[in-house]
């Protein structure tokens, strides 16, 4: 397999990598992967088998890469940029860090995508298909939905970590404001 990722093959692709050191080869998307923090603990052959089906995409501003409602087969690794979280026309989050995956949702139930994404400044993301589990067969393919259901949980768990601390927040923030209105209700 070519080793190098040339700028015309990019360009045919209709990709235009910045100027910045983002990775331009094998080594260096294996090396992007096994820094993010969704998919520590996998193995070199984890990681190689992700490589085949990984690009690295470039978004602009303003640019949707997933639109609601509809159905496909990626899912993104963030390596710059920001992204918001869009539902029906309100923005409910921002991602933004290093290793953010988005678009996984659907891969794990098969429902259509239920936010868009657009990148809120220029953005650069490692994207994966996902679909490549429908030409597996057998070990091959059960060993595939293992990695990606293993990078599914690492990821849910920690959003479920960050919406159980809101909910806590929230929680004591709402108790907060009854007292204040029990208060004032008593003096007034």
């Amino acid at each position: 397999m070519n080793t190098d990722i040339s700028d015309d093959i990019l360009a045919q692709m209709g990709i235009s990598l910045p100027t910045q050191d983002y990775p331009r080869d094998e080594k260096e998307i294996l090396d992007t992967l096994r820094n993010m923090p969704a998919l520590k603990g996998l193995s070199e052959s984890d990681f190689s088998g992700i490589l085949p089906l990984s690009k690295i995409r470039k978004f602009k501003a303003g640019e949707e890469i997933i639109k609601e409602g509809q159905f496909d087969n990626w899912m993104f690794f963030i390596l710059s940029g920001k992204f918001a979280i869009i539902k029906k026309g309100e923005t409910i989050g921002v991602l933004k860090e290093y290793g953010e995956i988005f678009g996984e949702m659907c891969i794990i139930d098969g429902s259509p995508r239920s936010a868009s994404i657009k990148a809120l400044e220029d953005s650069v993301c490692l994207a994966v298909d996902a679909s490549y589990t429908d030409n597996l067969k057998g070990q091959a393919k059960i060993f595939f939905q293992c990695i990606l259901y293993h990078i599914f949980s690492q990821v849910l768990v920690e959003r479920l970590r960050r919406v159980n601390e809101d909910l806590v927040k929230t929680r004591d923030e709402n108790a907060s404001l009854k007292e204040e209105i029990r208060k004032a209700r008593s003096h007034g």
